[in-house]
């Protein structure tokens, strides 16, 4: 165990002192379950935040199902110079209209078919 140094005012020793007599305890004793109480509180760690969200939205009606919610907040923001805008409109007409296919079809003049080819990764030769 490692020793300290802290420098508390009067009026606090004061007190640590009046709540170790109630408890028939040593100051030491009440500050380290002071410490041991307050750390106890704080976060575990800086991906808590992960396990307090985890399932937050699994009760949710409102939204129908969430991947299909997901899929369609994702199709919201596609523009018609993304590789992949025709699958998205195909699966998705509602959100799109004729000036964004008139887009599209600019984009894929200016940019040559090759920029709206399916993506691959490269094979792996073993």
């Amino acid at each position: 165990m490692t020793r300290i140094l802290a420098d508390l005012p009067d009026e606090d020793i004061r007190w640590l002192d009046a709540r170790a007599a109630e408890q028939g305890k040593s100051r030491a004793s009440i500050l380290r379950e002071a410490v041991a109480t307050y750390k106890a509180q704080a976060p575990a760690d800086d991906h808590d935040w992960i396990r307090r969200g985890a399932g937050a939205w699994k009760d949710r009606t409102d939204i129908g199902d969430s991947v299909e919610w997901q899929r369609r907040e994702r199709a919201a923001t596609a523009r018609p110079w993304d590789f992949d805008y025709e699958e998205v409109r195909e699966e998705f007409p509602d959100l799109f209209n004729d000036q964004d296919d008139r887009e599209h079809e600019h984009y894929r003049k200016v940019m040559g078919e090759s920029a709206f080819a399916p993506r691959r990764l490269p094979s792996i030769e073993t």
